[in-house]
């Protein structure tokens, strides 16, 4: 892999459910140690990027690359998926994605959570990847609850269970999928501070978010999507202080804070 190359680069994709065309021939790259934030009304696509990002959605056209290594696909169209299995193992294992559901396994721990896919994916040492999994769920301030289920835990700490699971993998890059939107006002403070913490430590991420605060404060670039393309993109302060696209302007008029 080619460590001067973004972490994470899209060229050009097209992703299609059906007739329906979701991304219309969408680029954008992560450098090591930035933040990059999709932000854009439902069913602009950012999501469905994300999880194309991931290897969870098939594209139909266009490139995904992971430190400068395209995905080799086979077929064509809506027929079209990745070549090799391996490979995209090993691209998953280095992109962490954190959802907005949380999905923690119900039968398991926390700590179990946390500790599961470090031992039976990269075959870890079951002893140190519960030293490094107690330490993150410290990190995220949930190391009392190790011991605990998930449905004993409240929304906003399953959501910093779940990061510190994504966490546990040591990934290149993390992945979030709109992490607060399922939560109440309260609890998503609990995970922004979590989320501001990664990114003052320069961990490299892409960030789906209605959250604008989120965005404006945590992100080196931000891009706006509009149905299925890159409607604006560029720093937080030129997107959110002088947006250039009417349609830009509109969206952030709709959800500024009454």
């Amino acid at each position: 892999m080619n460590e001067t190359a973004p972490v994470i680069e899209i060229r050009n994709l097209h992703k299609s459910y059906g007739q329906l065309e979701v991304l219309r021939g969408v680029s954008i790259a992560a450098r090591r140690g930035q933040v990059v934030s999709l932000i854009g009304s439902s069913g602009s696509g950012k999501s469905t990027l994300l999880r194309c990002c991931n290897l969870l959605e098939d594209s139909q056209s266009g490139d995904v690359l992971f430190q400068g290594e395209a995905v080799k696909w086979a077929g064509e169209g809506l027929a079209r998926h990745p070549a090799n299995r391996a490979q995209v193992v090993r691209f998953r294992t280095n992109l962490s994605m954190v959802f907005q559901q949380f999905n923690l396994w119900s039968h398991m721990t926390i700590l179990q959570n946390v500790m599961e896919a470090p031992v039976t994916v990269l075959r870890h040492p079951a002893a140190e990847v519960e030293t490094r999994a107690r330490a993150l769920l410290q990190k995220v301030g949930i190391g009392d609850k190790a011991d605990a289920w998930p449905a004993q835990l409240s929304g906003g700490q399953q959501q910093r269970a779940a990061i510190a699971r994504a966490l546990c993998m040591e990934p290149m890059a993390l992945l979030f999928d709109e992490p607060t939107s399922a939560l109440d006002p309260e609890l998503q403070q609990e995970v922004v501070k979590v989320i501001k913490d990664l990114a003052a430590e320069h961990r490299t991420m892409m960030l789906v978010t209605h959250d604008m605060r989120l965005a404006a404060d945590v992100s080196d670039h931000v891009v706006f999507l509009h149905q299925g393309l890159i409607e604006e993109e560029g720093p937080p302060d030129a997107l959110f202080g002088a947006p250039r696209s009417e349609r830009l302007r509109q969206f952030l008029s709709a959800t500024a804070p009454a």
